[in-house]
């Protein structure tokens, strides 16, 4: 038998297993061409095996689940948990490969329906059921037609949003006003003592049993400067700068800190609407492209139909041609729409974080708004305006970023290192608009982090207890030390002997949450980490120490290890603090001067309703950020495998966010998951895009969005 080559010629039969020599090549050449396919091949699997790994670590965290709710370990393991492990990593590989299959374009939905409806056709179509179906298709399709233009046309500019958000969210800031825990009530008192020390009243450190604001949350003495200031960077100084400030003001004027409370709550309510407005309006609207396009009068940029150019080298050199054609992205439809404003307006998560003043809630919405930045970037990337030049981000878009990129700093310590691999990241990617990211990330970063980092270096404030992010390492020692202290090596219980009770360590051990150990809070305070004595020096062998335990103890170290942390990608296991604990917490229902007399039992009510809802098999997992992670995680796993390298590089903080997850002080607390579970939505929405885009392209295309 005969073959034909690429140019449509005969070619000679070849030996079966024998590659091709094609015509005019060397036999190096051939060679490369055989080794082609093998490389492909290889790099296929080691993209499964990513996605594997990833379904391996979430069946894991499911079927340990049932052992650590009824405090057992690894070692109790039984066929029950093998049954779990084996069912959950068949149904999240399962999702992988429909993700998978979705996104190639090899599988729809409509093509499966349509082949499915003419199979069945000629069976049905004389009976009387198979008409009345008929006439309900037509109808629902009408309805969700009309319904779709409604939810488009409401929704079709980003200052409706915005007015959706604000008056869909407005019953929470008049009747809930404020949520709130114990993390405020130390930045104002931090703020307080401090303000009181720089107008001339001292408050002396006396007393080994007293308690100054930096004890609450223990901060070593050996971090504090020779003259000991007020201010500490525990839960972000200029946080606690504006917290402080505002209560104080509220206090002068009010004579307590309630209208601070409510002003604080109502301002970030107003913050997040916005937020998400912006972003909504980039994702399903897709804003951005009408700066480009000229749509809108007055705006600069090119004229309709002169969009985006496909950046090629060989048009680098010839004139840009005119593009007629519709624009490659197309708005979202009512659907897209319709879930992810109903999951805004409804889920506890998203509802709660609006007036909650703690840092991870601000986070989690300036999260949203630099998110949809990126998309306005993704979007644009690789493409040309008729100047030759690449697009470049608006001056709004590019203040936005900034702005958003401040925000996260100033919320959360953990941002600088998102902000500092996303600055790679997108160097690697997108080198042609490092412009950008020097002025949105770079510059912020050096200017906040090194901002702060010069004020603790001057004195001026108390840096935060690096133990803070040792919660593993806090759990593992201290589960050692209650299950089988005698497995402690001696050499090891003398390196943290200056550092740990370790006997206070074992009564404080509570497996979901490392704050005991470290002897936060002030009710009944143990001392088991000791920070007023503790030193540098004694810090340096706490790594050691460490280690020793683990290797003499390996299977209580890695039930420590998956006991504070499984609950973040087990979508079965409640969540251990949720976000409606902030909403009728005893700081705000008893502990406050008036808040507490207005809608008290409705808040109550609103609190158990959430929890009532949260407690529903599989319904109630919508309300929790463990489901949204897993989910990410899975969609993360498929976009591997399809080779969206470029999509990945601007979702890679959601993954760096799962590592903050893994490494929080606490299991399953859903304040941490907030940021990941507002951008799930805008992260289906690209997903689905991206397969649009692979199917533009046609068959035998790379899947590379």
């Amino acid at each position: 038998m005969t073959d034909v080559s690429h140019d449509g010629a005969a070619s000679r039969p070849h030996a079966p297993g024998q590659a091709r020599r094609r015509r005019g090549t060397s036999p190096r050449e051939n060679a490369n061409i055989g080794a082609a396919p093998r490389f492909a091949r290889f790099g296929a699997c080691c993209r499964w095996a990513l996605a594997v790994l990833a379904c391996l670590w979430m069946a894991l965290c499911t079927a340990v689940g049932p052992l650590y709710w009824r405090e057992g370990s690894i070692a109790d393991w039984g066929r029950e948990n093998t049954v779990y492990a084996v069912l959950s990593f068949a149904v999240y590989l399962g999702i992988v490969v429909a993700l998978v299959r979705l996104g190639s374009g090899a599988w729809s939905w409509r093509r499966a329906l349509a082949r499915a409806r003419e199979r069945w056709r000629p069976h049905l179509a004389q009976t009387a059921a198979w008409r009345g179906a008929r006439r309900a298709l037509d109808l629902t399709r009408r309805v969700s037609a009309v319904v779709g233009r409604i939810l488009r046309r409401g929704t079709d500019r980003w200052w409706k949003l915005l007015l959706i958000f604000i008056i869909g969210w407005l019953w929470i800031p008049t009747t809930l006003v404020t949520a709130f825990g114990a993390d405020i009530r130390s930045q104002i008192r931090e703020f307080s003592w401090a303000w009181n020390q720089w107008t001339g009243i001292q408050q002396p450190y006396i007393g080994f049993f007293s308690f100054v604001p930096m004890d609450i949350y223990p901060t070593a003495h050996y971090l504090w400067p020779e003259d000991p200031t007020y201010l500490t960077d525990q839960h972000n100084i200029v946080l606690t700068v504006c917290y402080g400030a505002v209560a104080s003001v509220s206090r002068y004027l009010t004579g307590s800190n309630d209208a601070g409370y409510m002003t604080l709550s109502a301002l970030q309510y107003l913050f997040a609407a916005f937020c998400c407005a912006a972003t909504a309006d980039r994702f399903l609207n897709l804003g951005f492209m009408r700066r480009y396009t000229g749509e809108a009068a007055g705006r600069r940029g090119p004229a309709r139909g002169e969009w985006l150019l496909p950046q090629s080298p060989r048009r680098r050199s010839r004139p840009l041609p005119t593009i007629t054609d519709q624009e490659p992205i197309a708005p979202a439809g009512g659907l897209a729409r319709f879930l992810i404003l109903l999951f805004f307006m409804t889920c506890p998560l998203a509802v709660f974080a609006t007036i909650s003043l703690t840092k991870s809630p601000l986070f989690a919405f300036a999260f949203v708004w630099w998110f949809g930045v990126w998309y306005e970037l993704h979007a644009t990337r690789g493409r040309l305006q008729r100047d030759g030049l690449p697009v470049r981000l608006s001056r709004r878009s590019l203040a936005a970023f900034v702005a958003a990129s401040c925000v996260m700093l100033v919320s959360a310590k953990y941002a600088w290192y998102i902000l500092a691999a996303q600055i790679v990241l997108a160097l690697v990617a997108d080198r042609r608009r490092w412009r950008t990211y020097a002025t949105a990330l770079l510059l912020p970063t050096v200017i906040i982090h090194g901002g702060v980092s010069l004020l603790i270096g001057t004195g001026a404030i108390i840096a935060g207890d690096p133990i803070e992010s040792r919660g593993i390492q806090l759990q593992q020692i201290a589960r050692v030390a209650k299950l089988n202290p005698d497995g402690i090596p001696e050499s090891a219980r003398e390196k943290l002997e200056p550092i740990f009770n370790l006997d206070q360590t074992a009564e404080a051990y509570d497996q979901d949450d490392a704050d005991p150990v470290k002897s936060s809070g002030i009710q009944s305070k143990k001392v088991s980490y000791k920070w007023r004595t503790v030193t540098a020096e004694d810090m340096e062998q706490f790594n050691a120490a460490w280690l020793e335990i683990v290797v003499a103890n390996p299977v209580i170290a890695l039930d420590a290890f998956l006991a504070k942390c499984y609950g973040y990608f087990d979508v079965t296991a409640p969540p251990y603090t949720s976000m409606d604990y902030y909403v009728d917490s005893t700081y705000v229902q008893d502990q406050t001067t008036w808040i507490k007399d207005w809608c008290h039992e409705w808040r109550d009510d609103v609190a158990q309703f959430a929890r009532d809802w949260g407690a529903v098999p599989v319904l109630g997992w919508f309300t929790h950020g463990n489901l949204y992670v897993s989910l990410t995680l899975l969609v993360g796993a498929a976009e591997v495998v399809l080779r969206r390298w470029r999509t990945l590089m601007w979702h890679m903080p959601l993954l760096l966010l799962m590592g903050v997850m893994v490494t929080a002080p606490a299991n399953n607390f859903e304040r941490h998951m907030l940021p990941v579970a507002f951008v799930f939505g805008f992260l289906c929405l690209t997903f689905i895009r991206d397969r649009a885009a692979t199917a533009a392209r046609g068959p035998g295309v790379k899947v590379e969005a």
